[in-house]
């Protein structure tokens, strides 16, 4: 078994902004240098050794993720899986998901008694899974926290996850240009589950970007519950009592399906929605042209292959490609893309079902 690295000093929160399209293609880590330092001092930067796609040293990562009950959740699960498969020194250790926190602490515990080389843990609940992630780090194992993040830096090696407010400012800005020359322009919102933090730093994404757009006002928001049913019953709701308004913003794909069942049964075809996510159907449908869905915002389900990429460079003592440093980042954000018909072809590969 491979030696364990030293536990890390606690993380710093500096942020790294990586394209979703980049991290779906293998990019995040895949570009080679040589291990020899450039000449001359002066503090120049020398060229770190990092991970690419030859073999190198064995590397066993423990990965705890969700229970598959939702479309991207389910794609975290798939994307973990295939991006593990890419590489020979890999092997993976992969639970059952489990949206139960006694649960997977349970099955972090497996893990850790495993002696695996790095953990991938995308928590049930960030919080209340922080002492999880810190058993490991203590024994000796780095975390890479996927997502939903711990509540002490000190429980991962490496965040990286997606960009809920600026999901929301990608969207606000997206529908701001589509109608900065309408007057009076009206928007709704269909939201998500409203006691989740993520649900709230959307809409505060939202509304930042709409300020930038005095013509456009927010008429309506309504929260539904990430699944097909709430959005259809939600979205009924915002249609009898909105009469027109020019645009949709809706939170998340699978809820969107429900959404443009109840927009078809109403009819309605005066306003075009705006997705997130990044739905498989979404893009389908953005595709066609045909509907009144026009775009979708990215949350990536990509995130999952990049952070296996992460854990394999960890267990290696690599760093990333295309940086200096001999480390990886302590925070890697991801950016929200705004898909629509331009670009679509580009992005439907990482499309989730």
């Amino acid at each position: 078994m491979p030696e364990k690295p030293s536990l890390p000093a606690a993380a710093s929160r500096r942020r790294l902004l990586f394209g979703a399209a980049a991290l779906s293609g293998g990019a995040l880590l895949t570009a080679c240098t040589s291990n020899e330092p450039k000449e001359g001092g002066g503090g120049q930067a020398a060229d770190a050794p990092v991970a690419d796609d030859k073999p190198g040293k064995p590397v066993t990562i423990g990965f705890a993720g969700p229970q598959a009950d939702h479309g991207w959740l389910n794609a975290i699960n798939v994307n973990a899986k295939e991006r593990a498969k890419k590489y020979q020194d890999v092997t993976l250790e992969i639970t059952e998901g489990s949206n139960d926190t006694a649960a997977q602490i349970g099955q972090i515990d497996t893990l850790i008694n495993k002696k695996v080389d790095v953990l991938v843990i995308l928590p049930a609940d960030g919080k209340a899974m922080t002492q999880a992630g810190l058993k490991a780090m203590r024994a000796g194992i780095p975390v890479v926290n996927l997502d939903r993040i711990f509540a002490n830096p000190q429980a991962y090696r490496c965040w990286i996850g997606g960009d809920n407010y600026g999901m929301g400012l990608n969207a606000g800005h997206y529908i701001g240009e589509q109608l900065k020359d309408k007057k009076n322009a009206k928007v709704v919102e269909l939201a998500g589950l409203d006691n989740l933090e993520l649900t709230k730093q959307r809409t505060e994404g939202f509304d930042a970007a709409l300020k930038n757009y005095p013509n456009i006002k927010k008429v309506a928001r309504q929260a539904a519950e990430f699944t097909v049913e709430s959005g259809q019953s939600k979205m009924s709701q915002l249609l009898q009592a909105q009469k027109n308004f020019d645009a949709l913003w809706n939170h998340d794909d699978d809820q969107g399906v429900g959404a443009l069942r109840a927009i078809e049964q109403a009819g309605r075809d005066d306003f075009f929605m705006v997705g997130g996510a990044g739905a498989l159907s979404a893009m389908q449908a953005i595709e066609s042209g045909e509907g009144v869905l026009k775009a979708t915002v990215l949350y990536p389900p990509t995130m999952s292959a990049s952070a296996i990429d992460l854990a394999r460079a960890l267990g290696q003592g690599k760093g990333i490609g295309g940086m200096a440093e001999f480390e990886i980042p302590s925070s890697i954000t991801l950016y929200s893309a705004v898909v629509t018909k331009d670009n679509v072809n580009q992005y439907l590969s990482t499309g989730f079902k």
